[in-house]
């Protein structure tokens, strides 16, 4: 029986050997399978380049031209490199940044072929960090006149090789891929065979082959994938739960114990959230909200119902600030009245070892109703008596298994997910097929709006300015920044540097505080407390603030280096203002020198709506960096995109739906089953286990 692919090592292959193999190993490679897998990341039609001539500022482009001159500038504050390029109909300038290394690379009347967006600088057109490569005329055949696959590189490999390697081993063991997908469904879908897709896929003949290829490869990712979402669900939804008795007038005394109205979205989680605990099976729920729409007022619900029915709820938060902000909410909110009999505890991982050792014998013996805490909670040490439900916030910090080792201390306990970073629905589809969704899209009435706006750099002190008049008027402000303590391979203003310089100057008179992450607890609970009492005018901070912040009176916030964060991240720290009646201002200084980093800026601008922002990003980053790949599976979703496949994605879902359900175990599918170990192993452990 011959070799199969999988156990054929690249060492062994012509043009390899040892050294190129350990190379190889960090793009993934180990073995022929991974060499035909490793797909472009994106093309180049190289059958046809656009005229220098032709470049439009704002396109990306590619182009092919010789070297004229390569000047270097390593005394400049970026230390550039610039190349100018020709072709038969005009020239244009490429840069490149820190990267004094491209000097000794470029040769005067080398060909080469670059892709990148065109700007303007001066009155000439130019290049910013574009790809390129460089064209010898005996790599043509691959490289030029055709579609062009670019692959992710590691040092030591270049383009061409791999280009010369993969159509090797295409020549040489396509025939022998197996198709993972069974029979029928290929017919059913009309899926060519999956030798002919991946030679597509890597040297396309022409646009409509190419994307029959990546539909091809697209519909098995996706189709692997949503078997293990769907057993993942089944493995938790098809064992005995516990049936919690709703008691109506207990839920209508818990929503008149706010000083506030529930809002419409509120009360129809709460609803959704009573029918899946009334029900034999566990629930498995997500509660998506964005920032400041009251989230935590429905958790809170299930922990209430948990102990109305004798059991213990527990919720687990990614940072120690999130969970004493939990808890303290909980306290504050219900903590006197109908519902002051329910005793909740805090554990996280600076908690005094006297202490926790309380709190383990109390939660033990059913004296703790509710537990809020941290990673501290997965502990061994932790034991609950009678754990009913459980609350997992901002999830996808967490691993699939990290869940799974809270909900084990339970006999099956409700799981009710949060997440303050709204996912577009194709990604839920994709990620979460495994929940049932709630979605919080109202915010409590009475919120000022925020106004967010974009400057560069060089406008810092006109927004000091402005920010000295507003906090002089009495509002608070945030100043965030990416760095802690000034870098010497980033050119960055860090927090702790910039504390002493605008207390000194800008804000002199004004009274300054600092958090950031390097400090102790009790430091920055300390200075958090005076903020909060408006013994602190301005807060500088870093990204600390993320979560957990909540405080009405602060209602302005500069964002230092604002194109150095996330979509996502921007939003969150961003929604830490606004949350009274007040109007906000929210200011973003930065010099994006990506297209990337511009579209954030531009997005976060555009709207404060954390659902259009959530797609914004997606479509940004592409699915694969929405949140980490490896945490949840997505780096098998290599040539599959939830946003522009959706329809690929539907019908991969209702087929992996069919065959689950008559094989839940995957019996009559071994090579799904071997296939799901190599790429997914963190959810067929949790299969199998159930």
């Amino acid at each position: 029986m011959p070799q199969a692919l999988s156990e054929i090592p690249i060492q062994f292959i012509k043009g390899v050997g040892p050294a190129k193999a350990k190379l190889l190993a960090n793009l993934g490679i180990n073995t022929v399978e991974d060499l035909l897998y490793l797909f472009p990341h994106r093309y180049e039609d190289r059958s046809q380049f656009t005229p220098i001539a032709m470049l439009r500022v704002g396109e990306t482009r590619t182009i092919c031209g010789k070297v004229l001159t390569c000047r270097r500038n390593f005394y400049s504050k970026n230390r550039t490199v610039e190349v100018a390029i020709s072709d038969k109909s005009g020239r244009i300038t490429c840069v490149w940044f820190n990267q004094p290394y491209l000097a000794n690379i470029f040769k005067e009347a080398q060909e080469v072929v670059l892709y990148g967006r065109v700007d303007i600088f001066g009155k000439r057109l130019q290049m910013v960090v574009p790809d390129f490569e460089i064209i010898q005329s005996e790599d043509r055949s691959l490289n030029m006149g055709q579609i062009v696959p670019v692959y992710p590189l590691t040092k030591g490999i270049t383009q061409r090789y791999l280009r010369k390697l993969i159509d090797d081993c295409l020549n040489l063991h396509a025939s022998r891929l197996q198709d993972i997908i069974p029979q029928e469904v290929r017919q059913k879908r009309h899926l060519g065979p999956i030798a002919q897709s991946i030679k597509q896929i890597h040297f396309p003949s022409d646009a409509v082959h190419q994307q029959k290829a990546i539909d091809r490869i697209a519909f098995e990712e996706f189709f692997l994938f949503q078997i293990c979402v769907i057993l993942r669900r089944f493995s938790i939804v098809h064992k005995k739960g516990i049936v919690h008795h709703v008691d109506n007038s207990v839920l209508e005394q818990y929503k008149n114990s706010f000083p506030f109205k529930l809002t419409g979205a509120q009360n129809r989680a709460i609803t959704e959230i009573n029918q899946d605990m009334a029900l034999e099976r566990p629930m498995l729920r997500m509660i998506q909200g964005d920032v400041g729409s009251g989230k935590t007022v429905v958790a809170f619900w299930g922990a209430v119902l948990a102990w109305n029915n004798k059991k213990q709820a527990a919720i687990m938060a990614p940072t120690e600030i999130l969970a004493q902000q939990h808890y303290l909410n909980f306290r504050k909110l219900l903590g006197q009245g109908t519902f002051k009999d329910i005793k909740a505890a805090l554990l996280i991982s600076s908690t005094p070892a006297k202490e926790k050792k309380a709190i383990y014998k109390r939660l033990k013996e059913g004296e703790i109703n509710l537990m809020i805490g941290t990673h501290a909670l997965l502990e061994e040490t932790v034991a609950f008596k009678d754990l009913s439900f459980v609350v997992i916030d901002e999830q996808h910090k967490f691993g699939v298994n990290q869940r799974a080792l809270l909900t084990d201390k339970g006999g099956n306990p409700d799981i009710l997910i949060m997440t303050a970073t709204p996912i577009p629905r194709t990604l839920c589809l994709t990620l979460y097929g495994d929940l049932d969704v709630s979605v919080i899209n109202e915010m409590p009435p009475g919120r000022g709006t925020i106004k967010t706006y974009h400057f560069p750099l060089a406008k810092a002190q006109a927004v000091y300015q402005k920010v000295r008049e507003l906090v002089q008027k009495g509002t608070q402000a945030y100043i965030i920044y990416p760095l802690v303590d000034e870098s010497e391979k980033l050119d960055l203003k860090a927090a702790r540097d910039m504390f002493v310089h605008l207390q000194k100057f800008e804000f002199q008179g004004l009274r300054l505080g600092l958090v950031h992450g390097q400090m102790k607890r009790q430091e920055s609970d300390e200075v958090m407390e005076q903020f909060k009492k408006h013994e602190l005018d301005i807060l500088v901070a870093t990204t600390i603030l993320e979560v957990g912040i909540d405080i009405p009176n602060a209602n302005v916030m500069v964002i230092e280096h604002a194109e150095r964060f996330g979509l996502s991240q921007l939003h969150q720290l961003r929604g830490r203002i606004g949350r009274g009646s007040q109007d906000a201002m929210c200011v973003l200084l930065g010099d994006p020198l990506t297209q990337e980093g511009k579209l954030r800026l531009e997005a976060i601008v555009q709207t404060t709506d954390g659902f259009k922002i959530a797609e914004e990003d997606l479509k940004i980053r592409g699915p694969g960096h929405y949140f980490g790949r490896h945490q949840h599976g997505l780096n098998e979703l290599k040539m599959s995109n939830p946003i522009t496949q959706i329809e690929v994605l539907e019908k991969a879902r209702e087929d992996a739906i069919i065959l689950t359900k008559s094989d839940p175990q995957l019996g009559g599918h071994h090579l799904i089953k071997e296939t799901i170990k190599k790429r997914y192993p963190q959810y067929l452990d949790l299969i199998l286990a159930g």
